[in-house]
């Protein structure tokens, strides 16, 4: 038999307990229970969070960034309004970071680019290849996705990059790409890739820093990997 939240002790309800702790204090299951708000008759709102975390178990919390309603709604008992409600929750919490990271003011070095990028790409299950455009003090003018690929791979050609780089007349721009296997590790298509662009910035004027991968939380300079 499901215990239903109302049957637990005042202090171990999930609400309660957040107004009480603060939300560091809580699960996982009891933080999405929350968003959630009600379960089902027969259904416990905190076994219906297990039941949503469960779907992809493999892959923990981090899938739900990457879930539309319609699938958090397969699991029983959601339904759209409460998948849309978590997706949203989601989405914020996703802004809030990106733009925490974003107030760097000047980008001195590949943990600078990479604290400012990796809220953007960290979840994300394809390749992306983006631009970091900088002024004369390397700080940021504005990013630019060139190129969004399948699971393992995208293209970028200097033609966008640059084209994007004049656009803003920038005066320098940083390479920044995701590898959505978790391993930061530069393929010979990158290393061959950043050659390229670094030949194509010293044309055009505009000179490319780095090509900085980013891989779950980790990180990695082509350029300060020797790698070039």
């Amino acid at each position: 038999m499901t215990v239903m939240v109302r049957d637990l002790p005042k202090e171990d309800r999930p609400r309660e307990k957040l107004i009480d702790r603060g939300a560091a204090a809580l699960s996982d299951t009891e933080l999405l229970a929350i968003l959630l708000r009600t379960g089902t008759s027969s259904v416990s709102v905190l076994h219906l969070a297990e039941e949503v975390l469960a779907k992809y178990r493999d892959k923990g919390l981090v899938a739900i960034m990457n879930m539309s309603p319609q699938e958090i709604a397969t699991v029983h008992g959601v339904g759209l309004a409460k998948a849309a409600t978590i997706v949203a929750a989601v989405e914020l919490g996703r802004r809030l970071s990106t733009r925490a990271a974003q107030k760097t003011e000047k980008i001195e070095g590949p943990e600078d680019a990479a604290r400012y990028m990796m809220p953007m790409l960290r979840y994300e299950q394809k390749e992306h290849f983006l631009v970091m455009l900088l002024d004369v003090r390397n700080r940021v003018i504005a990013t630019s996705t060139i190129s969004v690929g399948g699971l393992t791979s995208s293209i970028a050609h200097p033609r966008e990059v640059f084209r994007e780089a004049i656009r803003h007349s920038a005066a320098a721009l940083i390479l920044v790409h995701n590898h959505p296997s978790g391993d930061p590790s530069p393929s010979r298509e990158d290393i061959q890739l950043t050659r390229q662009m670094m030949k194509a910035g010293e044309v055009m004027g505009i000179p490319v820093l780095d090509h900085i991968i980013l891989a779950n939380d980790d990180f990695l300079s082509i350029k300060e990997a020797n790698c070039l």
